[in-house]
Formats: C-alpha cells, sequence, structure tokens
C-alpha cells in the first residue's frame, strides 16, 4: 500500500487541489467529527463481483459487521461524477442493479469524475479513495476471498 501511495503523492496533490470535495455520507461525517473509527471498503465488488441481489445482501451484511465491531463502514463510489465517501442503503441498492457503471481504478478516477460517471472503486481507487478522505483502515473481500479458496 505504501509504494501506491508513494507513486500517486503527485497525483493526490493535484486531486486535491482542482477537484470537487468529497461527498460523505451522513454517518461517515459524523464519524469523522467524533473521531470514531472508519473502514473503507471498496465498490467493484457491489457492481463487477457477484449478481444481484446477492451482491446487495452481501454489502449490507459486511456494512453490519464493521457496525457491530464498533467502527462505521465507509463504502466508497463515484455517483454522477461525485467521489463519495460512505453510501446509504438507496445508494447501495443502485449500485446494486446498476448497469455501466465503471470499474474505477487509480488510473480511472480523474475520468469518472470529469465524465460525470458512475464509478466502483477497484482495491487501488478505493486505497487513493480512503487517502484522500484521510481513512487510514481498508477492507476488502475479493483479494481475501481469493486467498482463502487458495490455502
Amino acid at each position: 500500500m505504501a509504494g501506491l501511495l508513494k507513486i500517486s503523492r503527485r497525483s493526490l496533490t493535484l486531486i486535491r487541489r482542482y477537484s470537487t470535495p468529497l461527498v460523505y455520507s451522513d454517518e461517515v461525517r459524523t464519524a469523522k467529527n467524533d473521531n470514531k473509527p472508519i473502514v473503507a471498503l471498496e465498490s467493484t465488488i457491489i457492481t463487477h463481483g457477484m449478481p444481484y441481489p446477492k451482491n446487495l445482501e452481501t454489502a449490507l451484511e459486511v456494512e453490519n459487521i464493521i457496525r457491530k465491531q464498533g467502527a462505521v463502514p465507509a463504502t466508497i463510489a463515484i455517483l454522477k461524477g461525485q467521489l463519495t465517501i460512505g453510501l446509504t442503503r438507496t445508494q447501495l441498492e443502485y449500485l446494486a442493479q446498476a448497469k455501466d457503471v465503471i470499474k474505477a481504478s487509480r488510473r480511472d478516477l480523474a475520468m469518472v469524475v470529469a465524465g460525470k460517471q458512475d464509478g466502483a472503486t477497484t482495491v487501488a481507487g478505493t486505497i487513493i479513495s480512503a487517502e484522500l478522505a484521510d481513512i487510514p483502515v481498508f477492507v476488502t473481500g475479493g483479494i481475501g476471498m481469493y486467498f482463502l479458496m487458495n490455502i
């Protein structure tokens, strides 16, 4: 992760300087104000990893597991060009059924934002977004599930 962020420091600086502000869910904004732990989550597993409705059920289950552990989940996606940190249930439901959502890796973030498109963040896209949002903890399902299946 450090190497990925080191390569992208200049990009992060430019994004911070020239992009529109991040959009935070009420839950994440409150957690940031109250200095509560926040866990960033990728959204590609919702749009490209599983079929509906299993994708939505899984996303909601993972968020609830994080809440039960005392942290606040922050699923990250780009919605109509807005880098959104923490999704509402309505936004999760939208992504779970949406078509033509771009799989947004690090290299795609600026294009999706500039094009005012919808994008689901990959591991790399989520790491960059979490860094922009000052969220130091990130969890992903895809890599972990792949790893567990190959033990």
